[in-house]
């Protein structure tokens, strides 16, 4: 594995990528952090409404929520569909791109589920060093 990693680095570098115009960088900027994974994983399960998101991650600010949705929004990963109703509703929801991210997400979700008790034992190990 170290080796496909290694190799890949060296072929970025050989076509002139630096590491503040990598593309792997550009796409975890707006997707790694707590609310976009929050955000996907419900889209996940169905498309919502800007309430709907509010309620099922009540710890989130309506800025940080709009924030969220224009930059997943602006990266092609969700879907904002606007319906002519008085007054209108705006429904989001994955893209294609989305849903193609959608496994690998779930995959680093259980990583993380897999890995958190020798996450945590590490953790107190260095902590009382």
């Amino acid at each position: 594995m170290a080796q496909v990693s290694a190799r890949k680095l060296q072929d970025w570098k050989d076509q002139g990528f630096e590491p503040g115009n990598c593309p792997v960088r550009q796409v975890l900027d707006h997707v790694s952090a707590k609310w976009p994974v929050l955000i996907l994983l419900e889209l996940g399960r169905k498309p919502m409404r800007f309430n709907e998101l509010l309620r099922a991650l009540p710890d989130i600010s309506k800025r940080m929520l709009t924030q969220s949705l224009r930059n997943l929004e602006r990266d092609g990963i969700l879907r904002r569909e606007v319906f002519d109703t008085k007054p209108p509703s705006v429904t989001y929801s994955l893209s294609a791109l989305g849903e193609g991210f959608l496994p690998h997400l779930l995959a680093l979700v259980d990583w993380a589920e897999t890995g958190m008790p020798e996450i945590v034992a590490a953790r107190q190990r260095f902590d009382t060093v």
